[in-house]
């Protein structure tokens, strides 16, 4: 899954069959921020479908380095800013899947 700068998602979409080979497979999926649509994201999320890829994870206090780590351009996944050092991305992710759904 790719998300991010416009030129990231059209590099996906354009190159994103000559780099599916072997066993990973990249495929494009669009979605509208809809209750049915996040519905769906959840459900193939919690059967292993689809896989958030996380980076790196930062503290609140280190927002600053997280955010000049995403200007470089070369993050191959999420960059997570925890709030609470005693909640792990799994945590945030579930919080954030219960208010989207809800």
């Amino acid at each position: 899954m790719v998300g991010g700068s416009l030129s990231h998602i059209f590099k996906s979409l354009v190159f994103g069959r000559i780099l599916s080979f072997g066993s990973k497979k990249m495929k494009s999926l669009a979605a509208k921020a809809s209750k049915p649509d996040l519905e769906l994201l959840a459900k193939l999320m919690e059967q292993g479908i689809i896989k958030p890829v996380i980076d790196r994870c930062y503290s609140l206090e280190m927002t600053a380095d997280a955010i000049n780590y995403l200007k470089q351009g070369h993050s191959p996944g999420k960059v997570i800013i925890n709030i609470d050092p005693k909640i792990n991305y799994e945590q945030i992710a579930r919080a954030i899947e219960l208010i989207c759904l809800s």
